[in-house]
């Protein structure tokens, strides 16, 4: 497979007809992107913002957030499966607007929603203070179940990235990176010598709104397996989960994958990348152990020396890396960690629900349990109140002057376990 990724950079984003990319900054049609999503009958209304970094903004409470993408050359639309056509991602070409962003947002959330800042202390956790963010706001009609709601919230999200970046399909590009790799028995012959290492991509999917979509299957109903690298950066993997805000892999990291980015980086140098598994998080004890057996399993008849495992969530998750590691060990496949830790306030606790002897490396992205002062922002986008219901917040965590004394968990990707946060650790 041979992706080539079509970067044309965003540096500032207003209102403007039509929407656009135009010396580096994109105009959004307002009215045109609400059409481009309204065609769902169980939202009443919807609102659309936007955010830049720098600014005095907290968009709050955050569902999923999205970079606008879409092929340009070997296949159409974007995010097979959901709402490009059932085709596999990877080959060709596809348009990115970097430094862009949609984020999805609404009244009804679950308790593992969290927030953004875009300036101020908080905006030190999260890669999206840093992006133009367009911010899709749902007002949902009456009495609307909570799985129906993020349904929409989420198609809506993707729809407005999809739309925005087929409107700028005559951008100007500033930068292409490629991504090329054959077979896992192409690259073997070519690199008999190298280590041979897979990504081992531990998803939540563990159901009642903690789920993700590969190819646009619910991947609770899957067995692990293998796909290409470059499949899950040209979007065939989708965020529809509500895990703890802090660890939540939102889409936008899907296709932005560091461990991904790093492990290309190195093919055919130090190592033979084989590609990635995606895996399930279950949460039954049978669903665990059957789970680490196929993942073992489908590493060893891959010929993996090594695995790089990453978690999503915390708490009974904590299990499956356990089992996971346990498993592949047994079967001389080396694995490295990469994990937030739960440690209380004062990060005296135990970091992981579980251990085994065999878990020797370790990468930390943080303490999801540290605490954060944020300042009142000038402009809120959303619900400031919503804090009181999420991981990492509590009834008296919004005061009197907008300010907010929160866990770290309760910021959008602030101890992502794919690597994009600016807090953690590593031993060895």
């Amino acid at each position: 497979m041979r992706l080539e990724l079509h970067r044309a950079e965003v540096r500032d984003l207003r209102w403007g007809t039509p929407t656009r990319l135009e010396n580096h900054v994109l105009y959004v049609d307002k009215e045109e992107a609400v059409a481009a999503i309204s065609d769902d009958d169980r939202i009443e209304s919807w609102e659309i913002d936007l955010a830049r970094p720098g600014e005095s903004v907290r968009i709050i409470p955050v569902k999923d957030v999205i970079e606008p993408r879409v092929k340009l050359e070997g296949g159409s639309g974007f995010f097979p499966g959901v709402l490009g056509p059932n085709e596999t991602a990877g080959d060709g070409k596809t348009l990115v607007l970097s430094g862009a962003a949609v984020v999805s947002a609404g009244p009804i959330m679950a308790f593992q929603e969290g927030f953004i800042d875009m300036t101020g202390p908080g905006a030190e956790h999260t890669p999206f203070s840093k992006t133009f963010n367009v911010v899709v706001n749902a007002h949902p009609v009456e009495d609307l179940e909570k799985h129906q709601y993020e349904e929409a919230l989420r198609l809506a999200g993707l729809k407005v990235g999809l739309y925005l970046a087929e409107c700028c399909k005559d951008a100007d590009i500033d930068k292409v990176e490629v991504f090329e790799r054959g077979t896992v028995a192409e690259e073997a012959l070519k690199y008999p010598d190298l280590p041979k290492v897979a990504h081992l991509c531990m998803c939540i999917t563990q159901g009642l709104l903690h789920d993700t979509y590969l190819y646009g299957v619910d991947m609770k109903n899957i067995l692990p397996t293998l796909v290409h690298p470059n499949e899950i950066i040209d979007g065939a993997m989708v965020s529809g989960n509500c895990v703890s805000a802090c660890d939540k892999n939102t889409s936008w990291h899907h296709v932005n994958d560091p461990v991904i980015k790093e492990l290309y980086a190195l093919h055919g140098k130090e190592i033979n990348f084989l590609g990635m598994i995606p895996t399930l998080e279950s949460t039954v004890l049978a669903g665990k152990e059957k789970t680490s057996s196929f993942n073992a399993k489908l590493a060893h008849e891959l010929g993996a020396d090594g695995v790089i495992i990453t978690e999503e969530g915390y708490g009974n998750p904590d299990t499956d890396i356990c089992m996971n590691v346990k498993k592949c060990e047994a079967l001389g496949i080396k694995t490295v960690v990469i994990a937030d830790e739960a440690s209380g306030t004062d990060g005296s606790g135990q970091g992981l629900a579980d251990a085994t002897p065999e878990l020797t490396a370790f990468v930390s992205a943080g303490n999801v349990n540290e605490m954060v002062e944020v300042p009142a922002m000038d402009k809120v986008i959303g619900y400031p109140e919503s804090i009181a219901h999420m991981s990492g917040g509590a009834d008296d965590s919004l005061r009197e002057d907008g300010s907010m004394y929160v866990e770290l968990q309760s910021i959008i990707g602030s101890t992502c376990e794919i690597g994009t946060n600016r807090t953690g650790s590593e031993w060895v």
